[in-house]
């Protein structure tokens, strides 16, 4: 609930608003994916405050995710305080969480962010604000790191990814904690935040803090820092790599030497990128290096056959196909 009182500008609070500010658009309508806990309680008062002052209109989506007992009240009650502060419209999203195979984490984040999508096309809003923190983003660090999964994971979340908006980045966990106390507010407390069967609770409450005893203080800034160093150098690459898909892509061929003729770093990103855009197919690391073969180490060997996509190298042209 909210506090009666106006909370007095604390370090927390100000510094919070001010990561808001800096990301809100100048008009129109946005939303804030609400789900109750400290993180994005803090980021709902805080952009009710901020948009207020922008003159522009501030709402909220709550997604329940039908995961535990009792997540209807909980959604019910976040909608309540979603209004208290201000913030209209305040829309709460049931979903079914479906288990596709990549987990439940992941199944319950793609449902969500279906959820935010239509939001945002039900209320006309630009843009979700979300309420990850510099924490959340090194346990993505290094959940990619133990994972072997590659700049794509290692880059962690970006503070914009199209309409989705994540101002909290720069901001520490207890930071969101602190401006709960100091405005008056009791955040929910997600009992899945402390189940050991998720990796990232294990991450968060055995792996990081054994880093920091071991290695000191500080991991979880060197993590995040290391996210924006590489999502820098990815970003460049990505541009070089794209500029080199459109010169030399065609109806599903590409010529090999131009391929050859490329670093490692963007040539991967090629292969990745021109299988996506004119197969619909994602190559992961194995694969993509696999395809790199029939140009890097070409000895005359057969067909490639992948998942949902066959690659054979013919005339100094890679020749991609989707099988029927």
């Amino acid at each position: 609930m909210e506090s009666t009182r106006r909370p007095r500008l604390t370090p927390a609070i100000a510094d919070i608003r001010r990561a808001v500010r800096a990301l809100l658009p100048t008009e129109g309508l946005v939303l804030v994916g609400l789900s109750g806990g400290a993180d994005s309680l803090a980021l709902a008062a805080a952009t009710a405050f901020e948009a207020g002052r922008a003159g522009i209109r501030a709402g909220a989506v709550i997604v329940d995710h039908n995961l535990q007992t009792g997540s209807a009240d909980v959604a019910v009650a976040a909608a309540e305080t979603a209004r208290q502060l201000g913030l209209d419209p305040v829309l709460v999203w049931s979903v079914t969480v479906d288990g596709d195979g990549t987990g439940p984490e992941a199944a319950a984040r793609t449902a969500r962010y279906a959820a935010f999508t239509a939001a945002l096309e039900q209320t006309g809003a630009s843009g979700v604000l979300l309420g990850h923190t510099l924490d959340d983003q090194a346990e993505t660090v290094l959940l990619g790191l133990a994972r072997g999964s590659g700049p794509t994971s290692l880059r962690g979340m970006a503070a914009q990814t199209g309409p989705i908006l994540r101002p909290l980045l720069g901001i520490r966990r207890a930071a969101t904690r602190q401006f709960c106390a100091d405005a008056g507010l009791v955040p929910w407390t997600d009992p899945q935040n402390f189940d050991p069967r998720y990796a990232r609770v294990r991450a968060r409450e055995t792996v990081l803090p054994l880093l920091e005893s071991e290695l000191g203080p500080g991991v979880a800034v060197a993590l995040a820092r290391t996210a924006q160093a590489l999502r820098e150098d990815s970003d460049a690459l990505d541009e070089l790599a794209d500029a080199v898909a459109r010169r030399h892509w065609a109806h599903g061929t590409i010529d090999a030497a131009a391929l050859a003729a490329q670093p490692a770093a963007v040539r991967q990103r090629v292969i990745r990128l021109g299988v996506e855009q004119e197969c619909g197919v994602w190559l992961d690391r194995r694969q993509t290096l696999a395809v790199a073969a029939l140009v890097t180490d070409w000895h005359g060997q057969g067909a490639l056959s992948l998942p949902g996509i066959r690659v054979i190298r013919q005339g100094g042209l890679l020749i991609f196909s989707v099988p029927a």
